[in-house]
């Protein structure tokens, strides 16, 4: 039996011989704000908004008794490069820039599925993909508003304790969130951390605090009197007896939407890079502040210490020196190795792209338009991520259609889940779009007409696009009748160019 497993069977059996459930709960929400699996997640966070590790660096030297101490004296430059915002956004824009279409023979569901995975939740997808790259994981969750409306949320992955049934994460046995809120004290702000539990059996809400003596706890766990100890997962409301009904769906209303199938945020792949990149970079700009052009080497200096001599140096212009033959003042040219900084930053910028599997738009590669075919191999890494991606995403849609179709049952009473349901990612590639327009056309009676238009460069809604070709052909067939034309366009009695033929 898995550590999961062990724990959701001690919270729901209430084993007497063992820890208390809200003792358990606090244990796993301990255990997890310390993980390194958290960390990622903030760290991911921090470098999509450009908020890297070099912005926290201090310039250091030697100082007395070969003791590091912090030189204010010095530059202390702190350039951050956006590679991994940069490499997250391509990733989203090459896979959803496009809407994504949804496919199903049947016309009524396919209108029901319309409205509910309507502008604002391809908007939401494209978030929730972001997310999942920046932390391995992102979570949706299924609820229902205070109007009855049928709503969906993403919640901050580092909120989210999963609970899994199995060992390859696709069902959730409990989840635990752990979030902030903000409140007043009398006059004074604090920040309250709150705790929900959602189990089969409904939700348990917590607040995390040390007790009184009005409310001992032993566990660091208050019951949330505020929001309620307890609920279901929803409430449903009859329509003629206006009686309110406690329900739980069969499955815990969040959905996970995972980056790849380790859950590993795109970072953890790069962070040693990107930190490299920012840092040789900033300490070339120091030198570049700090390192003169030449060391002055003096003999016979008619002053008190070095820092005078660059003084006058500095406002004087002159040095003054003492009267004996040797007494000179000198320089030693300094080269600095340009060749081998160059080198070294162009093979990590490449390493940064080859292992974030990302296209590098300023490389030479791009410098000549590339034709089809080498544009394919310049996507191909991003082509491979995009479909890991797009696998755990249709795995995460199809969790989510469950819900959906419950919800359509309990409001409407047709049941469509025995429906084939297609999610198809439109990719938003570099193309030469001639070419494209020709392999559509030469597909015509090959695949059908909606995949022809889903693939066609300038369509961007293909459903939209369709019923404008429904309309299309519906008002040229009137104009057909109108004229009295048959519908291949051959008057009565004659061929297409009007000439009448002989019996």
């Amino acid at each position: 039996m898995s550590t999961t497993e062990e724990v959701i069977r001690i919270i729901e059996k209430g084993a007497a011989s063992a820890m208390t459930n809200a003792e358990i709960i606090k244990q796993e929400i301990d255990d997890w704000l310390s993980s390194q699996e958290r960390k990622d997640m903030l760290a991911g966070e921090r470098y999509y908004r450009n908020k890297a590790d070099i912005l926290e660096r201090k310039r250091m030297t030697i100082g007395e008794g070969g003791a590091l101490v912090e030189a204010t004296n010095l530059a202390n430059n702190k350039i951050v490069h956006g590679f991994l915002r940069k490499l997250v956004d391509q990733k989203a824009g090459y896979l959803l820039s496009k809407e994504m279409s949804i496919q199903t023979k049947n016309k009524v569901y396919d209108e029901l599925l319309t409205g509910i995975f309507d502008k604002g939740f391809k908007r939401l997808l494209k978030s929730l993909l972001k997310e999942s790259i920046k932390k391995g994981r992102a979570w949706l969750h299924v609820y229902y508003d205070e109007e009855g409306h049928f709503r969906f949320k993403k919640l901050p992955s580092e909120e989210i304790i999963p609970l899994w049934k199995d060992a390859a994460h696709t069902e959730l046995d409990a989840l635990i969130r752990v979030y902030e809120v903000e409140a007043y004290e009398g006059k004074k702000k604090t920040t309250i951390q709150k705790v929900e539990f959602w189990h089969s059996k409904g939700v348990n809400r917590y607040v995390i605090g040390t007790g009184s003596l009005a409310v001992p706890t032993s566990s660091g766990l208050i019951k949330d009197v505020e929001l309620g100890e307890f609920s279901s997962h929803f409430e449903a409301i009859d329509g003629v007896e206006k009686a309110e009904y406690a329900l739980n769906w069969e499955h815990i209303p969040f959905i996970c939407f995972k980056y790849n199938e380790d859950e590993l945020p795109l970072l953890t792949l790069l962070k040693s890079l990107v930190d490299d990149y920012d840092t040789n970079k900033s300490d070339n700009s120091n030198n570049l502040e700090d390192t003169p052009n030449s060391i002055f080497k003096l003999k016979g200096y008619d002053g008190t210490n070095l820092g005078e001599f660059r003084r006058n140096l500095m406002i004087y212009r002159a040095v003054k020196v003492t009267g004996e033959d040797n007494s000179d003042v000198d320089t030693m040219d300094i080269n600095i190795n340009t060749e081998a900084y160059k080198l070294h930053m162009d093979m990590t910028r490449n390493d940064i792209y080859e292992f974030g599997r990302g296209v590098d738009t300023q490389a030479d590669s791009f410098a000549t338009a590339p034709s089809g075919e080498a544009l394919k191999f310049l996507y191909a890494d991003l082509d491979m991520d995009a479909n890991d991606i797009e696998n755990e995403f249709q795995a995460a849609l199809e969790h989510l259609l469950w819900f959906v179709d419950k919800h359509i049952f309990n409001t409407t009473g047709n049941d469509f889940s025995e429906e084939t349901v297609n999610f198809l990612f439109n990719r938003d590639i570099v193309i030469n779009e001639s070419q494209v327009i020709t392999d559509v056309k030469n597909s015509e009676g090959i695949v059908s007409k909606e995949t022809q238009v889903a693939n066609h460069p300038w369509v961007t809604d293909v459903k939209e696009e369709l019923k404008r070709l429904e309309a299309e052909e519906a008002e040229s067939l009137a104009k057909m009748d109108e004229y009295g034309l048959p519908n291949n366009g051959t008057p009565p009695g004659g061929d297409k160019n009007g000439d009448n033929k002989e019996e």
